[in-house]
This record gives structure tokens, C-alpha cells and sequence, in this order.
């Protein structure tokens, strides 16, 4: 296990949010899990503990029982490559979900996540604050990153 590592703490959907993020992204897989013992009340039978890998980063997910909420300081940022990667897992992790603005969405699990194109930063990060401006004004009035959008205004400045 790693050193540091995200831990993530569903009400009892923890198997399925699983199942579903492996599916979803390469180089993934469930590493181990443990059950809770049948006698437990409300968790009985259901996945308690659940190490997985996504996109070889290590992660452990847990059934906590519905004390446990999701909110929106926290969230699992992807950086994408290309539009094409934006668009399918957009369109795989907000499934059920609810967009958001700016590349964030929440997943049918209500866990948030960033699905950033890595361009956002370069384009951000322009020394010419006009198209660095600019590309911030069209990111603001988007929900899912559209890379040609974001450079269209970029080089309109």
C-alpha cells in the first residue's frame, strides 16, 4: 500500500461505485475485499472494504453505514489528454449523476469529480492575460470542457 492513499467512504454503495470506476478506467482493478459478517445489521453480506487501483493509482473504498455523505470539497480530479477522454468519461462518470459547471460532476454515487483536458492549464497559463482571460470567460459558461471552444478563445484575443 502506499504511503498516502485517497480513502473513500460510501453509505453502502461502495461494491458498485467500485465495480462501476473499474470499468471505466484503464489499468484498473480490485485489489482485495472484505465483507462485513452476515449478523451486522444493515451492512450484513455487503462489501466493507474494497482496495482497488485506478489507472495504477491506489485507492480503498469503505461501507460506513448513511452517517457518511459525500461534499463538494472533495473531489477526484482527471487529467485528459484529449477531448475524445473527456467525452467518455463524462459521459460514463455522469451517467445517473448531475453535470456541474466548469468540469466538475457528481457521479450516481454523489462523488465529485474534476475531468480536465490537460490543455485548461496551458491555455490558463498564457503570459498574455487577454487569452488567458478569455479561455477563463468560456470555461465559466461550460458544464463538460470543450478543448476547441477553450483554444477558439484563446486565439480570438
Amino acid at each position: 500500500m502506499s504511503k498516502i492513499s485517497t480513502f473513500i467512504t460510501y453509505h453502502d454503495q461502495a461494491e458498485e461505485a467500485v465495480n462501476l470506476y473499474v470499468s471505466i478506467f484503464k489499468n484498473s482493478r480490485i485489489v482485495s475485499l472484505n465483507r462485513y459478517p452476515d449478523d451486522v445489521p444493515g451492512l450484513g453480506g455487503k462489501a466493507m472494504s474494497i482496495n482497488f487501483m485506478l489507472d495504477g493509482q491506489e485507492f480503498l473504498a469503505l461501507n460506513g453505514g448513511p452517517h457518511f455523505t459525500f461534499t463538494d470539497g472533495f473531489s477526484l480530479l482527471v487529467n485528459c489528454e484529449t477531448q475524445a477522454e473527456v467525452d467518455e468519461l463524462w459521459e460514463n462518470l455522469s451517467a445517473g449523476g448531475e453535470p456541474g459547471q466548469c468540469g466538475w460532476l457528481k457521479d450516481k454515487f454523489g462523488l465529485s469529480w474534476q475531468i480536465i483536458p490537460t490543455v485548461l492549464g496551458r491555455l490558463l497559463g498564457d503570459p498574455d492575460p487577454r487569452k488567458s482571460q478569455n479561455v477563463m470567460q468560456a470555461m465559466l459558461h461550460m458544464t463538460k470542457i470543450d478543448t476547441a471552444a477553450l483554444q477558439r478563445a484563446h486565439d480570438q484575443a
